[in-house]
C-alpha cells in the first residue's frame, strides 16, 4: 500500500528536490523572510510557529534578529528542561560541561553536523559514549527548534555509530575471589556493596540511590519503585544479600534515609580493580556478573529479565549461550559412539 502523502503547506517548499532538506518563508511588516530548516515535519511546525509569532505582533527570535544565539544559552535552557522532564541529570550536566569549551561561544545556527562529528571522533573512545553525546546534541537543538530559537538541528545528520552490543563481561571465579580478597584487605566497609551489587543485579543509580524503606527485611526483598524503564521492580535478597544489608544497617546513622552514604563507587572500586590485577571490568558488569550466573545455573530467561528489569526479552537474550546444556545435549545425539 503506497504512503500516504503530507498534505502540502503554502510556505514549506523543498529548495533542492529530493534532498531531505525543506525550507519556510513568510513576511513580516511586509518583508519576507526565509529560514532552512531540515525535515518537513520541522519546518512544518516552524513555519505554524513563525506565522503564530507574526499575527501575536512578537518579535522575532534573537538568532534571526542580530549576531545569533549561543550554544551555551541553548544548554543553558536545557538544564533547567530538564530538571523537570529527566529523572537522572548528572550525566547531562557532565555532557554539558565537556561540549562548552569548545562549543559553548559559537552561534547555534553556525554549527554544521560536521564539527559535531569531529568533536565526537576526537572526544570520545567508544561508539556507545559517541551516540550519548550525538543524543545530547540532538536533545539541546531540538528544543530549541521546538522553541523557535534556531531553524534546524544539525546533530540529526550526524550518523550514528555502531554499538557492539555483544560484548558480555563478567567476573570469573578466579577474579572474584581475587577482587573479595583485596577489597575485604585494602577497602573492608565497602564489601557489602560489592555483594549487593553482585547479588541483585542492580544498576549503579539503583543501588546508590536506595533508601531503608525500600529495604524490607521482613520479607526479604528490595523494592524500587522507579528504575532506568520507569518501572518497579521487587529483587528477592538471598543470605548473602541479607547480611550485607543488616552490616550497612548497623553502621547507618538512626536518623538516615539513604542506605549508602556515597553516590558511586568508583572512588574506591578503580582502585580494587588494579591491585587484583582485573582489566576491562566495569561496576556495570557486576550485572552482567549477576545475570550470567543465573543464567550458566540454567535459570529460565523471562526469570532473568523479570529480575534484571530488562525492557524487553532480547536484551536478556544475550545471556542464552551461557547455558548450552540443551545444545550439547543434542549435538550428542550425532555420535555415532
Amino acid at each position: 500500500m503506497p504512503r500516504k502523502e503530507q498534505p502540502r503547506v503554502t510556505g514549506v517548499w523543498e529548495k533542492v528536490r529530493d534532498s531531505g532538506v525543506w525550507w519556510i518563508r513568510y513576511r513580516v511588516d511586509g518583508k519576507l523572510k526565509r529560514e532552512k530548516v531540515g525535515r518537513k515535519g520541522d519546518a512544518i511546525a516552524l513555519y505554524q510557529l513563525r506565522k503564530s509569532q507574526t499575527r501575536a505582533g512578537k518579535k522575532l527570535p534573537a538568532n534571526l534578529r542580530s549576531a545569533g544565539v549561543r550554544f551555551r544559552e541553548l544548554t543553558d535552557a536545557i538544564l533547567t528542561f530538564s530538571a523537570s522532564h529527566h529523572r537522572d541529570t548528572r550525566n547531562i550536566k557532565s555532557r554539558i560541561k565537556k561540549v562548552l569549551p569548545e562549543f559553548g561561544e559559537r552561534v547555534a545556527e553556525g554549527i554544521n553536523p560536521e564539527e559535531i562529528d569531529s568533536w565526537l571522533a576526537a572526544h570520545t573512545r567508544t561508539a556507545a559514549t559517541a551516540n550519548r553525546y550525538r543524543a545530547l546534541f540532538s536533545l539541546v537543538f531540538r528544543e530549541a527548534l521546538r522553541n523557535g530559537k534556531v531553524s534546524s538541528n544539525p546533530a540529526r545528520l550526524v550518523r550514528q555509530r555502531h554499538e557492539e552490543n555483544a560484548r558480555i563481561r563478567w567476573l570469573e571465579e578466579d577474579e572474584e575471589k581475587r577482587l573479595r580478597a583485596v577489597i575485604e584487605e585494602q577497602f573492608p566497609e565497602h564489601l557489602p556493596e560489592l555483594e549487593i551489587a553482585l547479588g541483585t543485579g542492580m544498576r549503579l543509580s539503583e543501588q546508590y540511590g536506595l533508601t531503608w524503606e525500600s529495604v524490607d527485611f521482613k520479607r526479604r526483598e528490595v523494592r524500587l519503585p522507579t528504575t532506568k524503564n520507569y518501572t518497579g521492580r521487587s529483587i528477592p535478597m538471598n543470605a548473602d544479600v541479607l547480611s550485607a544489608f543488616k552490616k550497612l544497617r548497623e553502621k547507618a546513622a538512626k536518623d538516615s534515609a539513604r542506605v549508602f552514604s556515597i553516590l558511586n563507587p568508583r572512588a574506591w572500586f578503580e582502585g580494587a580493580l588494579r591491585l587484583a590485577k582485573i582489566k576491562r571490568f566495569r561496576w556495570h558488569d557486576c550485572r552482567h556478573t549477576f545475570c550470567s550466573n543465573l543464567a550458566m545455573k540454567g535459570v529460565n530467561l523471562k526469570i532473568i529479565q523479570t529480575l534484571a528489569g530488562h525492557k524487553t526479552i532480547a536484551i536478556t537474550a544475550r545471556y542464552a549461550h551461557l547455558d548450552d546444556t540443551s545444545l550439547r545435549a543434542a549435538v550428542d545425539r550425532l555420535a555415532k559412539h
